[in-house]
């Protein structure tokens, strides 16, 4: 495959001389890492994990070179946070002026201009046109939790709400709001309460086919039996499920819900932390099914890679707040929001929503051809540049989750870094930066194909 215009238009947006292909000059892992990793076993808590067996030196682009001179072809893209691409020279340039400058006052100190230029775009580009107001802080949890705190300010209640499969950090708030115990539950407890959890629109997991509204019914009459409404200060949401599976919900769902928050004084809250900024082909998942959140939260795709993270909404609701109750020490870092306003002029004036759309295009064709060949591979789903495969047992829905992971161990040994998830961890996912080069994404794909085809053959064998 020749690189297409749109890969030639956007070479400005890797780091100059580093190749965009895969290459293998070791054994996975090479000794270098291997020595690495031995030091990392005497210092690092064992708690803390890694996919990819191998430690970087660098990465661009769509690819990610370790310290023995391996290429790899990223299609996690550090979960969905460099969709910019890794070390965008933009962004980097942003980062090393502002450090220059200076690299922290403490906003709520001494503040600078930069976090003001952030909130206001997130208001000129989250949707709605009512006024916005926004808060910086670090992470997605950390953006939940004052999503949260916002809300029970505002309306005077204390319940939660959230859904099946949902994940919303790894704090002790999130972890209560996180549905799937292992592994970022298990032993943690006892957790914040008042949280509630309601059934999802899993399309093919329903044991009937339902619509969007009659998912949405099932929930909300739920919420009304268990909970009373007038108990509820938010209903959080992800509009496609992230570590849940990259669910999509039922066309209906989400309008449904956010049409029962507004009729009952219920704050709407979208989780975007991993399908905003351009991931799904626009801007924000919430978009395709035009629904206006009352709050939104959004991290990852936000600073091309810099701890940054925002809630962002109406303004009486974020107002609501008294002075001092949200901020803190590192919230809104000043080299932060310089790489977020780099990243956020690429992702409008690069066209990144439309090279999702490119993305989905190529990978949604490749993995429906892999699906007519595997009959492990359940359904293919996703938006944008956020597609994933859900293998089975064949003639089944029972989840495979050996299998996701031996495919992803293999593409990891053939120069491929791909994702599992799902409640059942049996979903590969892929997020790929949105720059990548629609030749190297193919090969990734083939890499992909190539290891679901011999994986499970191996077992039918």
């Amino acid at each position: 495959m020749a690189p297409d215009s749109a890969s030639r238009d956007r070479a400005h947006l890797i780091p100059e001389g580093l190749p965009q292909r895969r290459a293998l000059v070791t054994a996975v892992p090479g000794p270098a890492s291997q020595a690495i990793a031995a030091r990392r076993a005497a210092v690092v808590a064992a708690g803390v994990s890694s996919v990819l067996p191998v430690y970087v030196e660098r990465a661009g682009g769509g690819v990610i070179v370790d310290v023995d001179g391996n290429s790899f072809i990223d299609l996690a893209s550090g979960i969905a946070v460099t969709g910019v691409g890794n070390a965008a020279p933009a962004v980097a340039r942003a980062v090393a002026d502002q450090a220059a400058a200076f690299t922290h006052t403490c906003f709520m100190v001494a503040p600078y201009e930069g976090y003001v230029a952030v909130c206001e775009a997130l208001a000129r580009l989250t949707p709605g046109d009512h006024a916005k107001r926004s808060v910086l802080v670090n992470s997605g949890a950390e953006a939940v939790e004052n999503a949260v705190k916002i809300a029970r300010r505002a309306t005077g209640r204390s319940a939660v709400v959230v859904l099946d499969h949902a994940y919303h950090g790894r704090t002790n708030l999130t972890m209560a709001m996180t549905a799937k115990a292992m592994p970022y539950k298990t032993g943690f407890g006892p957790f914040a309460g008042e949280v509630y959890r309601v059934p999802a629109s899993y399309p093919l997991r329903e044991p009937a086919p339902i619509t969007g509204e009659q998912a949405a019914a099932r929930a909300t009459t739920m919420i009304d039996k268990q909970v009373g409404a007038d108990q509820v200060a938010a209903l959080v949401v992800e509009p496609i499920l992230g570590e849940g599976g990259f669910v999509v919900p039922a066309p209906g769902f989400l309008a449904a819900l956010s049409r029962w928050c507004t009729e009952h004084g219920v704050v709407f809250v979208a989780d975007e932390i991993q399908t905003g900024f351009a991931r799904t082909g626009l801007m924000f998942a919430c978009e395709h099914e035009g629904v206006v959140p009352d709050l939104i939260t959004t991290a990852k795709g936000i600073a091309g890679g810099l701890p940054l993270a925002a809630v962002t909404g109406r303004a009486e609701l974020m107002d609501a707040v008294h002075g001092g109750g949200l901020g803190g020490t590192y919230g809104g870092n000043p080299v932060a929001c310089a790489a977020a306003l780099a990243a956020i002029d690429l992702y409008e004036h690069a066209d990144l929503a439309g090279a999702a759309r490119r993305i989905e295009e190529l990978a949604v064709s490749r993995l429906t051809a892999l699906a007519e060949r595997a009959p492990q591979v359940a359904e293919v789903r996703g938006r944008g540049a956020m597609q994933a495969i859900e293998l089975v047992r064949p003639g089944t829905l029972e989840p495979d989750a050996a299998l996701a992971g031996r495919v992803a161990r293999q593409c990891a040994q053939q120069g491929v870094l791909v994702l599992t998830c799902g409640t059942y961890g049996n979903v590969l996912r892929l997020l790929p930066p949105l720059v990548i080069d629609l030749e190297l994404l193919a090969e990734g794909l083939d890499v992909l194909a190539t290891a679901v085809l011999e994986q499970a053959g191996a077992v039918a064998r």
